[in-house]
């Protein structure tokens, strides 16, 4: 999705406001003893208060409103009704249609109390972001993304599970470009002025860059076990600093 015009801003702005209520409100809600199932259902009923559904399952049949990740799960965790304990690291994803606009974004919180690990860990992928913001310009390449996220995880000490990337979004949930978390020669097409894309470092304390997928055929989690952290935003390319949507 490109945005040409003040009804399209608009759009988008409103269906950041959502995801960013519904993540307010899901951090809030990270305690022991609260299951992910039951996170599921506060987001349900945020959306609902805002006219929302959940794409995934609009678009992909998932069987929830957001998804929900816990420990050495990345994304596409299905909530369960096992209790969160203390020192779990939770992953809340949420990506809702509004009005025909779908945004995405994606935090990470601990159950307290944290773990000096996961804390380390949660700051790289949210620098990993902050460090993609400073390229991320209309007629740069995509990889100016990829190679500064790449360039913060590497810095930190952390893996970057480079099987897993950011995308464009804004009329459905997966759309071009593809926006990778590592360096990739040739990937350089450039940023539009007004393009939409999610940008999203996802990193590991493990050493295995590869994945699986879990049973469920959802649930993609390290390979090797180590924790995950996942940090995302849907933002507009400008000439100078993205408009973050989902803030």
């Amino acid at each position: 999705m490109t945005i040409t015009d003040e009804r399209d801003l608009k759009g988008m702005q409103r269906a950041g406001r959502v995801v960013a209520a519904t993540l307010q409100a899901l951090k809030a809600a990270v305690e022991p003893g609260v299951t992910p199932a039951q996170l599921d259902a506060l987001a349900g009923e945020v959306f609902g208060r805002h006219g929302a559904t959940s794409a995934p399952r609009q678009v992909y049949g998932a069987p929830v409103n957001v998804f929900v990740s816990v420990n050495d799960a990345i994304v596409h965790g299905l909530p369960t009704q096992r209790p969160l304990q203390p020192g779990d690291v939770v992953k809340l994803d949420v990506t809702p249609f509004v009005d025909g606009y779908v945004a995405d974004a994606a935090i990470t919180v601990v159950v307290p109390p944290a773990s000096p690990l996961a804390l380390r860990l949660i700051e790289c992928a949210e620098a990993a972001f902050k460090a993609a913001m400073q390229v991320a310009r209309a007629g740069r390449p995509v990889n100016a993304i990829g190679r500064a996220v790449e360039a913060e995880v590497t810095r930190r000490g952390f893996s970057l599970l480079r099987e897993l990337q950011g995308h464009g979004v804004g009329r459905t949930i997966h759309e071009a470009p593809d926006v990778p978390n590592f360096y990739h020669p040739a990937n350089r097409a450039p940023l539009r002025e007004g393009m939409v894309i999610a940008v999203e470092p996802m990193v590991s304390s493990g050493k295995a860059w590869r994945t699986r997928t879990r049973s469920d055929g959802w649930t993609i989690s390290t390979r090797d076990g180590g924790l995950a952290a996942h940090y995302e935003h849907t933002v507009m390319i400008t000439r100078r600093q993205p408009l973050i949507l989902t803030a």
